[in-house]
């Protein structure tokens, strides 16, 4: 006999849209703290963006990162991460790290005093230990770094936007993007809230958490324009309710597998990817939220056209265009 789990019953029939104003209303609020928030609190930046030094280090013997971390916390850094470096290319006696050093200088790098003390601490802890490389971040790098990281988000945000708009109306498109601004302004009000280091990866989580929130609200987008062609006279509102019930089951299940992939790697990933992973987690949960509660919210107010079979011949041929409910 099979078996199948269900996280969402068929036939749902909740009203995501009773509460509309409220909900709206949070999420407007939400925002407007979550600007508040990084404007008063800024973002606790990381080497990439306020600059800093990054350290290669080659060893023959195996080492472990606490040991490493244990030597360089006396010397007293307040932006310190080391990773070991993993590659099939290297051989059983050559053992790789990246130390990387936040410093709050005017030149934004380790100075050399500065270098050889952290060479002396890890001696002690591994005498094989040579430096392979050294690399430093000025201020006007990492300067550079966060326009590129703004331009970017701003670019992938447009980029939908277009998309959303050739493929459906520009009403689908205003919510998208209202969407997407949402789930980006959250999750940076976040990382100010509890002062989460703000980096290049975390920029990566961000754009990442764009693709999954369009591509929630695309599938939903979808539906409801089979459901406007296939329920001709029915209200907007009841449409919206029906399109956001049918894609449910699809909805909770993606955002409950990414959850918990993600919650694994929250959990024996470590602390170079935790703050990654917190972005990523929070925007999965956000984007399902802004999906059915921002965008959808948008093109209800905006109202839709029906028309689509008169521009796109394959829509005309649609099955469902003269279908209604009896």
């Amino acid at each position: 006999m099979a078996f199948r789990l269900k996280l969402v019953p068929d036939n749902t029939n909740f009203n995501f849209f009773r509460w509309q104003w409220l909900t709206f209303g949070i999420s407007a609020v939400a925002m407007a703290i979550s600007v508040l928030l990084i404007a008063v609190m800024g973002l606790n930046f990381g080497i990439d963006f306020k600059g800093g030094t990054t350290i290669r280090t080659e060893s023959a013997t195996a080492f472990e990162v606490g040991d490493y971390r244990d030597a360089l916390n006396d010397l007293g850094f307040s932006d310190l991460a080391i990773t070991e470096v993993f590659d099939p290319s290297f051989g059983a006696d050559r053992h790789v790290a990246m130390i990387r050093i936040g410093t709050t200088d005017e030149t934004g790098s380790v100075s050399p005093e500065q270098l050889n003390q952290i060479e002396a601490a890890l001696h002690q802890v591994d005498p094989q230990i040579v430096f392979a490389s050294v690399e430093s971040v000025g201020p006007k790098v990492s300067g550079e770094l966060i326009q590129t990281a703004f331009y970017a988000v701003g670019a992938a945000c447009l980029g939908i936007m277009a998309y959303i708009w050739l493929r459906f109306e520009w009403q689908f498109a205003i919510g998208c993007v209202v969407a997407l601004i949402h789930d980006v302004l959250l999750t940076v009000g976040l990382f100010s809230l509890f002062q989460l280091k703000f980096d290049l990866t975390t920029i990566a989580a961000l754009l990442t958490t764009l693709g999954f929130s369009c591509n929630d609200t695309v599938v939903v987008f979808d539906r409801l324009r089979e459901n406007l062609m296939k329920y001709k006279t029915r209200p907007l509102i009841d449409l919206m309710n029906l399109t956001c019930n049918e894609t449910l089951s699809r909805t909770i299940m993606t955002a409950v597998t990414t959850a918990i992939a993600l919650t694994a790697m929250l959990i024996f990933g470590g602390d170079v990817i935790r703050d990654f992973v917190i972005a990523m987690l929070f925007g999965v949960v956000v984007g399902c939220y802004s999906t059915i509660y921002v965008a959808k919210n948008i093109v209800l107010w905006l109202g839709v056209k029906r028309d689509w079979s008169k521009k796109d011949p394959k829509l005309a041929a649609s099955p469902f265009e003269n279908a209604e409910r009896p």
